[in-house]
């Protein structure tokens, strides 16, 4: 399947079906979407990977009952760091230093720019900036999602809070973001047969001379 065949392909599915994507695909999704870019390759984000129905059932009520956060093969939250402080800027480096070699000290220069980056965002700016990342790998997701015959739905509209209480995912300093519902498309889904309609390539793209 070429790109653009999987992208016309690909819809947010409004109906399961019972099949179980098998966990090849799906830790071969979650490396593409750990492989995606990332302002200075920090990733202040998470991904976490929910098959558990009891869980699920539980998160139904906080997604504006939608069923599909249940009856789908996985269910991918993409949570957000809630802070971005040195010592996620020291690890980084450390990982730097580990797979690129040199020692930490090369390095000296990247570290101070990028903690100075962080330190000039207030807490608004800087929660924005960590969203922008998540995106960038949640667009990632979807696009191999495509690729790889995975049907999906993403999600935004979504009780955020709820989500982050089923999942005790404040003490881990993460708060929910969005959540893609991971599966096979069910035979009866009849949002499969639309047509695909985004807006024309003249009226989307502008090419200056």
């Amino acid at each position: 399947m070429t790109l653009l065949d999987a992208l016309n392909r690909r819809y947010a599915v409004k109906r399961f079906s019972d099949n179980i994507i098998d966990p090849d695909r799906i830790n071969t999704l979650l490396e593409a979407t750990r492989l995606s870019p990332s302002a200075f390759g920090i990733q202040p984000y998470r991904l976490i990977l929910v098959q558990n129905p009891a869980v699920r059932a539980q998160l139904v009520s906080h997604s504006m009952g939608q069923g599909k956060v249940l009856h789908s093969s996985h269910l991918l939250i993409f949570a957000a760091c809630m802070e971005v402080d040195v010592s996620m800027v020291d690890q980084l480096i450390d990982h730097l230093a580990a797979r690129r070699g040199g020692g930490i000290e090369a390095y000296t220069g990247l570290s101070q720019h990028v903690k100075s980056y962080l330190h000039d965002m207030n807490a608004e700016e800087q929660a924005a900036w960590v969203e922008q990342q998540l995106f960038i790998a949640f667009g990632t997701c979807l696009t191999s999602a495509a690729l790889l015959d995975i049907d999906c739905c993403p999600m935004t509209g979504i009780d955020q809070a709820g989500y982050d209480r089923v999942l005790g995912l404040p003490q881990e300093g993460l708060r929910t973001v969005a959540v893609c519902a991971l599966g096979q498309r069910h035979p009866d889904d009849d949002a499969a047969s639309q047509i695909k309609v985004r807006l024309p390539m003249a009226e989307m793209v502008q090419r200056l001379p």
